[in-house]
């Protein structure tokens, strides 16, 4: 939420997503002094004649917006810098809960970045020696005539396989181009649900819950597909006794959200996909590396499958949350539309 004022703090110009925190139109709040939308008189004044003598280039503090009569206030960060018209000052808005997220985001995006890399170059100098191991096993194999010694030689190239399978699926979302198309979220779902009840045809109900008013939107039919089907996968297998006892439930919601924060950019329209589990839960001990890579909380898993789907929605300019207890996980997807 964004205002323009001029040294009296009175407003110039106001953006829609302040109009929308306001209830009021961009008419009723021109002219109209800013403060006056604050919970606290005083700190707004300071800090425009602090920002305009040029004692500091940016001044920000916490206050609270007034919204129509009767509304909940609304605890935000104030923050006032210069524009380059003479006389006219930008104050912007922020919710303290989004601050707040976003920079969670930006520190678990920095902490994810920079593992990738590793796990990543680590792939890489994996890679060659181990095609060596291989091919040395295949020879050795071919020379040796005892059946039990053979044996030897066919774990090595089975252990070989496997490092590989696991080494290219490290560097896969790095060497796949990113095909953007328009695209109907639901007919992703729609193909997702698919497969998973095919590979749990008992006991399992996955559920729709779709809002059929969503536009579409561009982007990565396959990655997409991929990401969610990752997800709704580990919920499932989460999910073995519950379906054990037939009452599993996995459920994708779709909705739309509004002046949406994603990647430090303000967004019109976002999609809002909810893939919910009525399952155990998230361990706890994993629950701040959940999307690192290598972090499983399944006995067998390779902890790729999450990590691999944040990275796909992260090149779609989006994010994914998750909240979880005992009972109910939702994983949040959010997804730039306009």
């Amino acid at each position: 939420m964004t205002a323009v004022v001029d040294r009296e703090g009175r407003v110039l110009h106001a953006n829609p997503a302040l109009e929308a925190g306001l209830g009021l139109s961009r008419r009723q709040l021109l002219g109209q002094r800013l403060e006056h939308r604050l919970g606290r008189r005083g700190p707004l004044a300071q800090a425009l004649r602090q920002v305009l003598e040029e004692e500091f280039s940016s001044k920000r503090f916490d206050d609270a917006l007034l919204a129509r009569p009767g509304a909940e206030a609304l605890p935000v960060q104030v923050i006032v810098s210069r524009t380059d018209l003479p006389g006219q000052l930008l104050v912007e808005l922020v919710e303290l809960g989004q601050h707040d997220r976003q920079e969670r985001e930006e520190q678990w995006h920095r902490q994810a970045q920079a593992s990738k890399d590793l796990i990543r170059n680590l792939a890489h100098e994996i890679k060659n020696p181990l095609g060596g191991i291989r091919g040395a096993a295949q020879l050795l194999q071919s020379e040796l005539d005892s059946r039990e010694l053979r044996e030897y030689t066919r774990v090595i190239i089975h252990e070989a396989d496997r490092l590989q399978g696991l080494v290219d699926r490290l560097l896969a979302p790095h060497r796949r181009p990113h095909v953007v198309a328009e695209l109907n979220i639901h007919e992703v779902l729609e193909r997702v649900r698919s497969v998973i009840l095919a590979e749990f045809p008992r006991g399992l109900e996955v559920v729709r819950d779709y809002d059929a008013s969503l536009p579409e939107l561009r982007g990565d039919r396959e990655q997409l597909i991929q990401a969610v089907l990752n997800i709704a996968h580990n919920a499932a297998l989460a999910l073995a006794e519950r379906r054990a006892a037939g009452d599993a439930r996995l459920v994708f919601r779709t909705r739309v959200a509004r002046q949406v924060t994603l990647a430090k950019q303000r967004h019109r329209l976002a999609l809002v996909l909810h893939v919910m589990d009525n399952g155990p839960g998230v361990p706890e001990h994993i629950k701040d590396r959940l999307f690192f890579p290598l972090v499983s909380g399944r006995e067998g898993g390779s902890g790729l499958g999450l990590s691999l789907a944040q990275t796909f929605i992260q090149q779609h300019q989006g994010t994914i949350e998750c909240d979880s207890r005992p009972g109910h996980t939702d994983f949040r997807i959010l997804l730039p539309l306009t």
